[in-house]
């Protein structure tokens, strides 16, 4: 009899080299702290110069979401196809030439067209970064404590983001697009010399075009669909037309996936249950964040007064637990768990979001809004890895990419959609609103949302909890079983020499 026993890997030695590739990866999720923080706290300077309106204002974020997230899935499928480093450089490019370019916008259309078209740049670097990432290290301690540091550099720049957002819109919102253009360049240098190239998939097959187009219209009607509901009214026929639409695009999407040759998501691995709750997770977590922040921008700006510096300079401490905590990350999940550590951070959103429903006409930081950018940020510095970490255990090295796209396609599409939801609240609610009671009322309605998406997220968290046993009895049932077979191998090669 054969036996086959399965080897664990070799840990890595983390040399200078190694060290550099990662932070260069890192770069890019840096990138995206930046560029989501910067230009969340310049909204409000924006409105005003080009004379936006709320509703029309929120697809600053969201142009730049939707390219991201509607073409995440294709971006993951390229970087399997083509190459991780051919594809990282040549988007990475894309995507600093375009950061350059949307500064010099002179009206909302091309501002927002700008934003979209770098969304999907990003598309194409975010699966191909993580999945460099997570083909370098292996998983257990090595990938857990790489992951850690990519959630570190992602909260560094979001922090960063916060103060040169906030002190560039100062001088002029345009700077704030400006800025990660040469930022993008540097990284690109760097990466040409230090990621490691990686081989074209010859096997593969080909670019499901379709369904990518598909599952991005779908996506793109779905949001017009809230966005518009509240001007055009929730039963109207445009409304309903846009519902039907996109239910009938994502519809058409999923049969593609299931009778193309080379579908851009193999819908089977959607049975690994730590990624399924992982995509839904980070649904939860970006889209309740992206919304507060949209949200506590605008109430710390329009209702209180606040410079755009002081907003960012309100927001920071989130940022900067993140960047202390998250290091500590992957410690944690090898010791814990990452089912625990999710279901952990999901209670401080659901504590911190809940908190700032006390917010006033005339709210103290220090009693009633840092409570709640502390609990954000432990919950972040929490689950943000632990969901990274999930969404790629047990995924072989050829689906990483896919792997990724589905994570980060989630996240996108979650923000894209809880922004759409809570505007269209704020928009029903502040309809010749003036008064700073009036404005405080639209405001709060949206905050009950996000609060509630984030309830949504704590029992997504609960339930990969409650099925954490039955994964450790398999596991411990799997190991005996190893144990056993290495002892009647023990006892065969002693055997003879009896």
């Amino acid at each position: 009899m054969t036996h086959t026993t399965q080897v664990p890997p070799t840990r890595l030695t983390w040399d200078a080299r190694l060290w550099g590739a990662l932070l260069v990866v890192c770069g890019v999720i840096f990138l995206d702290g930046l560029d989501v923080s910067m230009v969340g706290m310049s909204l409000p300077s924006i409105g005003a110069d080009l004379g936006v309106s709320l509703s029309s204002l929120q697809w600053v974020v969201t142009g730049y979401v939707l390219g991201y997230g509607g073409f995440l899935l294709l971006g993951g499928r390229a970087a399997d196809l083509l190459g991780r480093r051919r594809v990282f450089l040549a988007a990475l490019a894309v995507f600093a030439v375009v950061s350059m370019l949307s500064s010099l916008a002179t009206n909302p259309e091309l501002l927002i067209a700008a934003r979209f078209v770098k969304g999907i740049a990003a598309a194409f670097t975010a699966p191909a970064a993580l999945s460099i990432l997570t083909t370098t290290f292996h998983e257990g301690p090595d990938r857990n404590r790489a992951l850690s540091i990519f959630t570190t550099c992602a909260a560094s720049g979001f922090s960063l983001g916060l103060i040169l957002g906030g002190a560039l819109t100062e001088v002029g919102w345009r700077w704030t697009f400006l800025m990660p253009g040469p930022v993008a360049l540097i990284v690109l240098l760097f990466a040409i010399k230090l990621i490691p190239s990686s081989p074209r998939d010859e096997t593969a097959g080909g670019y499901d075009v379709p369904g990518a187009v598909t599952v991005t219209a779908g996506m793109l009607s779905l949001v017009f669909a809230v966005v518009g509901a509240e001007g055009a009214g929730w039963v109207s026929f445009r409304t309903i037309g846009l519902f039907v639409l996109s239910a009938a695009l994502l519809s058409a999407f999923v049969w593609i996936e299931t009778h193309t040759k080379h579908p851009l998501v193999r819908l089977g691995i959607l049975r690994k249950t730590n990624l399924r709750l992982a995509n839904l997770g980070i649904m939860t977590v970006f889209g309740a964040y992206v919304s507060f922040q949209f949200i506590g921008t605008l109430y710390l700006q329009n209702l209180l007064g606040w410079s755009s510096f002081e907003t960012s300079l309100g927001f920071l401490p989130a940022g900067l637990l993140v960047v202390l905590l998250s290091p500590n990350a992957g410690k944690i999940a090898d010791r814990i768990g990452t089912e625990r550590m999710v279901a952990a951070g999901m209670v401080f959103f659901v504590v911190g979001y809940a908190l700032f429903l006390r917010i006033g006409e005339q709210s103290n930081y220090l009693a009633t809004v840092l409570p709640t950018i502390v609990l954000i940020g432990l919950g972040f510095a929490i689950t943000f890895p632990a969901l990274n970490m999930q969404a790629t255990n047990g995924v072989d090295d050829n689906e990483q990419g896919l792997a990724s796209g589905l994570f980060n396609t989630s996240s996108q599409v979650g923000g894209a959609i809880v922004l759409a939801i809570t505007t269209a609240v704020i928009g029903s609610q502040s309809h010749g609103v003036t008064t700073p009671s009036g404005v405080l009322g639209a405001y709060k309605p949206a905050l009950v949302v996000v609060t509630g998406i984030t309830v949504l997220g704590l029992l997504l968290g609960l339930m990969g909890l409650r099925g954490l046993k039955g994964r450790r009895a398999l596991a411990e049932a799997e190991a005996a079983e190893l144990d056993a077979v290495q002892a009647e191998l023990a006892e065969e090669e002693m055997s003879p020499a009896a």
